[in-house]
């Protein structure tokens, strides 16, 4: 990986320092959250049709969690939290009965518990006060947050960049050549899929500018990657395509400019960890993500390796804070790319075996990989926030 960090790191070097290959923990840990009595506790959601607002509308600054649980809402399966029209926080694709939670340090403000497609979708979050005291091993995680950002800077440059190609290319209707860019740029947009994702600007969703399927989005409205990929992979064409590689290239410069002075939380690194390995379990283990490529695996790498980057600018603080789990998640990290590794293939374009190639066996075994990390990972930003 060719991944700058601060003080001369590259990230490469500094996870082989951290001893990282893996990660995965046990439990949620202890539950980060000011009620609104001031104490320490947890904000409850149930979601419905009709809506997701919280059991609290006030909480003290400071450190909380949101245990989210869907009691019967069928047309509703995610909860997000809101910023203005940033997305702080997420938990998606929670069926009827099911139940998950995310954990993040808010400071006073005013925000938005946001369900999709419910009647009521939104609900305001205020928070009072002043953010609460840091605890052991935050000096670690804020250094760690800070070489996040410049992790997420660096990615977003090489999408930039990795883009070029791909736009010359089509330019010069050279398929084979449009091909292999299209694969050499996908990592870099998969390795920080939920940053892009954060970004609502108006009428404007930068994520499904960039990444939406054939499908996700009304059909004059469908543009970017997976278009692309279309005509490439199913006409075997690079026509119509140069305005389509074009407009990419202008949503992926956007995206590294506003990428530029974001900051972010540890909290943040954790949660946006998590929704890289759900990204894995919803779209690329299916198959669905590169539909007309098949070269699924790609994506589901950088996914991981996004995820372990986060989780690796974390580490040095968890580690004094729960170094069971930090030693879980090494572990559990581990296991995935070991799998993982097993299906690379350097004659094939994106350097993986073709989803179609992969036997149900393959899948089933990919796809219990993953959940054994995400399971003790969702328990990380409880433990950093």
């Amino acid at each position: 990986m060719r991944i700058a960090a601060r003080a001369g790191l590259t990230a490469t070097a500094l996870i082989a320092a951290l001893g990282l290959t893996a990660c995965g923990s046990s439990g949620s840990g202890d539950s980060g959250g000011d009620g609104a009595d001031g104490k320490r506790g947890a904000i409850e959601i149930v979601l419905t049709d009709n809506g997701c607002a919280p059991d609290v509308a006030t909480a003290a600054s400071g450190a909380m969690t949101f245990n989210i649980t869907n009691k019967d809402a069928t047309g509703v399966t995610e909860v997000e939290l809101l910023s203005g029209t940033r997305i702080l926080a997420e938990k998606e694709n929670l069926a009827p009965g099911f139940s998950g939670s995310f954990s993040l340090k808010l400071t006073a403000g005013d925000y938005e518990i946001y369900c999709p497609g419910a009647k009521t979708s939104r609900s305001k979050f205020t928070v009072t006060g002043e953010a609460a005291p840091e605890a052991t091993g935050d000096d670690a995680l804020t250094q760690g947050a800070a070489l996040y950002a410049d992790y997420v800077k660096t990615q977003a440059a090489t999408l930039v960049e990795a883009v070029g190609p791909l736009v010359a290319a089509i330019q010069a209707n050279d398929v084979p050549a449009a091909k292999q860019a299209y694969a050499n740029a996908r990592s870099g947009y998969e390795r920080i899929e939920p940053v892009a994702e954060s970004f609502a600007l108006g009428e404007q969703n930068l994520d499904a500018d960039i990444d939406a399927r054939e499908g996700d989005v009304p059909d004059n409205e469908w543009r970017g990657f997976h278009v692309i990929e279309k005509g490439l992979w199913v006409g075997n064409s690079t026509t119509g395509l140069l305005t389509v590689a074009q407009e990419l290239q202008a949503n992926v410069t956007k995206l590294q400019g506003l990428v530029a002075d974001l900051e972010y939380q540890p909290a943040e690194l954790a949660n946006g960890a998590v929704a890289l390995l759900e990204e894995v379990i919803s779209g690329k283990i299916t198959g669905e993500e590169e539909r007309y490529s098949h070269i699924d695996l790609l994506d589901f790498a950088g996914n991981v390796e996004g995820a372990q980057q986060a989780f690796a600018f974390l580490q040095p603080g968890l580690e004094s804070i729960d170094s069971t789990l930090s030693e879980e998640c090494v572990t559990q990290f581990a296991a995935v790319t070991t799998l993982l590794e097993k299906y690379t293939d350097a004659a094939v374009v994106g350097g993986y075996v073709l989803y179609t190639t992969l036997t149900p066996a393959d899948t089933v075994a990919l796809a219990n990989a993953v959940q054994a990390l995400v399971d003790p990972l969702s328990g990380v930003a409880a433990k950093v926030v």
